[in-house]
């Protein structure tokens, strides 16, 4: 496990957490979460495809973690009326 995908997600993960972390506002929020649903994503299907299957079930996990974030943030009708 140390091929070009394993970097992107690694990159798309941290690029996640900051954006979220920097709290440059909801949409950058939102996007940050938009971008954590992805790599989970990534990051199953590479668990899956490498035997790893504790780093799919994590990601598995942290994807819905991160969606109910998108759902909070975009989605949610008491924080839409705050955009």
């Amino acid at each position: 496990m140390n091929g070009p995908l394993e970097w992107i997600t690694s990159i798309g993960t941290v690029l996640a957490a900051a954006m979220i972390a920097f709290d440059l506002g909801r949409r950058a929020t939102a996007w940050g979460f938009v971008l954590f649903c992805a790599v989970s994503a990534l990051w199953i299907y590479i668990g899956l495809t490498s035997d790893a299957l504790p780093l799919a079930a994590m990601n598995g996990v942290l994807l819905l973690i991160n969606a109910w974030g998108v759902w909070q943030y975009w989605f949610h009708p008491k924080n839409r009326a705050q955009d």
